[in-house]
């Protein structure tokens, strides 16, 4: 019954999600945006995206050819709307409101301070007199590289018009760069104002944002690097199926997914460079096959470690908490990946992802912590038990995870100094390194486990066996068992010593039978 409300739960939130976050074009929409007071201005975010310079001359036709080498902002249909009463209002004072483009290099040429004080955006009378600024509009100075920018402009309310519109119009990008939009008014007595419209950034290969642009081309050589791994696999998967475990159809549905999550990740952003319309279906299904992948990946490998086919028939009472696990990893890591992905437009990070992302952090330590818990008894029992064949195997694993799990901290110490360092994402042209380093750890564990757990002629060499060879193994290692003298019919009782050994014998293998059944 709990299941089922939580199932209830997580669709719910997912249409909740979809809802919200669904964007209908490769556009910034502005759909009765309020303005909000920064220092003694009145702002809106319009939009921040890395651009790179027109490989072309400027076209101010703005062509929308997906590729034409042009780069540009374009303001479509933007109108300003302000409420009855300020437009009868007789003592409203300027209705100026003004756009602002500038790049992340040219901030400081924004704004001003009077006598040292608080930096002001909006022109102040003492302001006007030290910055030769215009009372009630935006402060700024001309870049020292580019004459022609910050690009500002504004329309202003004509007597009791309600609604005010900029001019559609197109601002050619010649400089890469990381781009910032604000619309912006100084005057308290707007309130109410609201912006309605859009504006569409275009780089020159396509309509991806300069973050993305990469990650097509990567998306489409981790498509190559699964096709390769799983010609591989499912070439020896067909001809040793009769020997295949259950661990390898595992592995297979691992590298299945991992196959769709790629193709679909590619297709999505091909389209969305292509047409400017972000497939959001194809970006709900990309996502999902994603975690499903990860969470599945993690299942594996716990139990794997856990000695699962290998020094234990089953999991026992640990089954449900292997399963809670994953499926509370798999709630919370799909809600972190729809809210980073579907939708998005803009290069700069929400504050939701910081908060959504606590949750898969602690779950991904607690999977990290049972795995190798769970690797030190298994690595144990195989030692007592002299399986050197399958403790080679689970060496070689451990070390893969060690090793990842080294290089995993310290890329998340390099991507919390990269992002605490990179403020205004000035280093926007690297940024797809990050999440593209995950994609390449996995699947290079991928690889590693596909190579170890390969089917093959012989698969009993990691698999479980339940004959009864094992317990004997282990009581060899411990010396029990040796060759003994043969009796005779006359013989009536054995020596006390012999009739302990075989006790000792008997009883450490039962001991050993409980121990596999109690876990």
């Amino acid at each position: 019954m709990a299941s089922s409300i939580g199932s209830v739960s997580f669709l719910a939130l997912l249409l909740l999600l979809f809802l919200f976050l669904v964007s209908e074009a490769s556009v910034h929409d502005y759909s009765k945006e309020r303005f909000v007071q920064r220092g003694n201005a009145f702002v809106i975010h319009g939009g921040s995206e890395g651009l790179y310079g027109s490989l072309s001359e400027p076209n101010s036709s703005s062509s929308t050819s997906a590729s034409n080498g042009d780069s540009f902002i374009r303001f479509e249909k933007i109108t300003f709307t302000r409420t009855k009463e300020t437009a009868e209002s007789k003592e409203t004072g300027s209705s100026l409101v003004q756009a602002i483009i500038f790049e992340v290099e040219d901030r400081e040429s924004i704004g001003g301070s009077a006598y040292g004080g608080q930096r002001a955006i909006c022109c102040t009378p003492d302001l006007a007199k030290m910055e030769s600024c215009k009372e009630g509009a935006i402060i700024y100075r001309p870049s020292a590289k580019n004459p022609d920018w910050p690009q500002v402009f504004g329309v202003s309310f004509e007597e009791m018009d309600l609604v005010a519109s900029i001019p559609s119009k197109t601002i050619p990008i010649t400089k890469t760069g990381m781009y910032n939009l604000y619309f912006m008014h100084c005057n308290p007595k707007l309130e109410g104002l609201v912006v309605e419209g859009k504006t569409i950034w275009k780089n020159p290969t396509g309509y991806l944002p300069g973050r993305m642009a990469p990650l097509m081309n990567f998306y489409g050589f981790m498509s190559l690097a699964f096709v390769i791994i799983g010609l591989f696999w499912f070439s020896q998967y067909a001809r040793f199926w009769r020997e295949v475990l259950p661990l390898q159809n595992c592995v297979t549905a691992v590298i299945a997914l991992g196959m769709l999550e790629m193709t679909l990740w590619y297709f999505d952003y091909a389209e969305f460079n292509e047409t400017g319309v972000r497939p959001t279906g194809i970006t709900i299904w990309a996502v999902t096959f994603g975690t499903i992948k990860r969470t599945v990946s993690r299942v594996i490998i716990l139990v794997v470690s856990m000695g699962f086919g290998v020094v234990r028939p089953t999991l026992g009472g640990l089954t449900s908490k292997v399963l809670l696990l994953g499926t509370t990893f798999f709630i919370a890591s799909e809600v972190l990946e729809l809210v980073e992905n579907v939708g998005t437009i803009s290069d700069l990070s929400g504050k939701a992802r910081l908060f959504l992302v606590l949750p898969v952090a602690l779950l991904d330590a607690f999977f990290i912590l049972w795995i190798f818990v769970s690797l030190s008894k298994t690595l144990e029992k195989l030692q007592a038990r002299r399986m050197m064949a399958k403790l080679d195997i689970y060496r070689k694993f451990t070390n893969a995870l060690g090793v990842a799990v080294v290089v995993s901290v310290g890329w998340i110490g390099y991507e919390l100094y990269f992002k605490s360092t990179d403020v205004y994402n000035e280093r926007w042209q690297n940024a797809w390194i990050i999440p593209a380093f995950w994609q390449v750890l996995s699947f290079s564990l991928l690889c590693i486990i596909c190579a170890l757990w390969a089917p093959s002629q012989n698969p009993m060499r990691f698999a479980y066996l339940d004959d009864g060879s094992e317990d004997i193994d282990k009581a060899e290692s411990l010396g029990f068992i040796s060759p003994g003298p043969i009796f005779s019919k006359d013989t009536k009782s054995s020596s006390p010593s012999n009739a302990n050994a075989s006790h000792g014998i008997n009883a450490n293998l039962i001991g050993d039978m409980e121990e596999d059944k109690r876990e």
